[in-house]
């Protein structure tokens, strides 16, 4: 499979990592959360197992982050929808296409695959939908433009960002619209996005769905539990993209 340089549309440069594996004619697009990358441990480990058994992967870095180009203060659920979709313009029509999103990545592969049918399965890992809560409890008492997000020097909280989530608010409006078959996994003992995001996105949904709930596993799950969410992943996109 030979896939072209991705740009979004005001021709940013998004940074990918390509895993080929024997399917040739479906990938899986991996997105990462609010201040991570694709090289995220966990998005390392499931592109790796989900190839190890056949399924090509991209994991890509969303404009603003990791070796992507952009401003980071200017990333918002808004603009890596935008940045989604930019790659889905980019890929050859004739693929089926798997996006498995963790965290706010989750909430916006909820968001493009609510209105956009080229999504052809939805996985969210610790999805999250509700965006006005969790910046509320995780970043309510900083001061845009001056606080750091979780006091990392290189992600400054921006007027932005705040101003995108509180807009959004939540997607479960969005999640009632998703007919892509849909599979959400979430740990337990998720502190970062509660685990009744995903309890509830379970519940708006009316596609073909399934709930994971993995015991014990925190927001970026860990080596103990990644073949748990591998397997949940592989089983569900053998269901519905094999």
């Amino acid at each position: 499979m030979i896939l072209p340089e991705f740009r979004n549309q005001s021709g940013e440069f998004i940074d990918t990592s390509f895993h080929p594996a024997d399917r040739d004619d479906v990938l899986v697009l991996l997105g990462h959360g609010v201040t991570g990358n694709k090289d995220r441990p966990l998005l390392i480990a499931a592109a790796e197992g989900l190839a190890a058994r056949g399924w090509p992967c991209l994991r890509i870095s969303f404009s603003g982050n990791g070796a992507s180009h952009g401003r980071f203060e200017d990333c918002t659920v808004s603009k890596e929808c935008d940045d989604l979709t930019s790659v889905l313009d980019s890929l050859p029509p004739d693929l089926r296409i798997a996006y498995c999103g963790h965290s706010m990545g989750g909430g916006v592969g909820v968001r493009v695959a609510a209105s956009d049918p080229r999504i052809a399965v939805l996985v969210t890992l610790a999805g999250m939908l509700r965006l006005a809560d969790f910046h509320q409890t995780e970043f309510g008492e900083l001061q845009p433009s001056e606080g750091l997000m979780w006091d990392e020097p290189a992600c400054p909280l921006s007027e932005t960002f705040a101003g995108d989530m509180t807009m959004i608010g939540d997607l479960f409006d969005e999640a009632t619209r998703i007919r892509a078959p849909w599979l959400l996994v979430h740990g337990t003992a998720d502190d970062v996005v509660l685990p009744r995001d995903s309890r509830d996105g379970y519940a708006a949904a009316h596609g073909p769905k399934k709930l994971v709930e993995i015991e014990g596993a925190g927001h970026s799950f860990d080596e103990a539990t990644y073949p748990l969410v591998i397997d949940a992943i592989a089983d569900w996109l053998e269901s519905h993209q094999g």
